[in-house]
């Protein structure tokens, strides 16, 4: 006689064990894990899924397209007004606007072009979000970020007009080990006086805490695996 197979732990199940990881990581590190942000990734993924991860406590959730954050995000607004979005994708020039008006954190500053468009945009719209410059730490010719020796020189000209810069973000590249990435962005960050780290996914988020993280950006574990459209 064949055995049932046990159900699959839900969304909310999957959220408390990675939960648990982060604070277990934390202890391991000697760091507070409520210092430590977990964003969840919802690129792909429905406005139900968010709406059940809201119901598990969830309230900080990660786009990587501006698109869908406009077209997802407003009716979750509604019942939900301490949701806070991350911007973690990309960012064109000229989505600036509808990003700072959808969006309430963006982790991808990562050239002088876009900088000069969120300070413009910034005084305009009067709303100001904390901005993480994205480090290429792996100096990957495809990956979006700048280099880490030009890394000064930008948090300075991002300072120079006025940016709410808090923190450094990173994306290893996917086939190294992600602990010296995740260490140099700590160095980076501290040298020029930043406290904030977005570092850490699926499969690291772990090794990111211990290394000084305080937003990791959690998609698939949380969510289950994506189906991307054929191009």
């Amino acid at each position: 006689m064949t055995q049932p197979s046990p159900e699959a732990p839900s969304l909310a199940d999957r959220l408390a064990g990675i939960r648990q990881q982060i604070a277990e990581a934390a202890a391991t590190a000697k760091r507070d894990p409520a210092v430590v942000t977990l964003v969840a990734v919802a690129k792909t993924f429905p406005a139900e899924a968010v709406a059940e991860a809201l119901a598990a406590g969830q309230r900080h959730f990660g786009e990587n397209r501006v698109q869908e954050g406009m077209a997802k995000y407003p009716p979750l607004r509604e019942t939900h007004p301490d949701l806070v979005l991350h911007l973690i994708g990309p960012l064109q020039t000229n989505k600036v606007k509808q990003a700072v008006a959808h969006f309430d954190v963006i982790h991808t500053l990562d050239r002088e072009s876009l900088a000069q468009e969120l300070a413009k945009e910034f005084e305009k719209s009067g709303r100001r979000l904390p901005c993480f410059v994205q480090v290429n730490t792996g100096e990957e010719p495809q990956k979006a970020g700048c280099a880490p020796q030009e890394a000064d020189a930008f948090i300075a000209a991002c300072r120079a007009l006025d940016l709410p810069v808090v923190g450094l973000m990173c994306i290893p590249p996917a086939e190294e080990e992600p602990a010296p990435h995740f260490a140099l962005l700590n160095k980076i960050a501290k040298r020029n006086g930043l406290d904030q780290l977005s570092m850490g996914m699926s499969s690291d988020f772990e090794t990111a805490v211990m290394l000084g993280a305080t937003h990791v950006r959690v998609g698939s574990a949380i969510f289950g695996g994506r189906s991307y459209p054929a191009p």
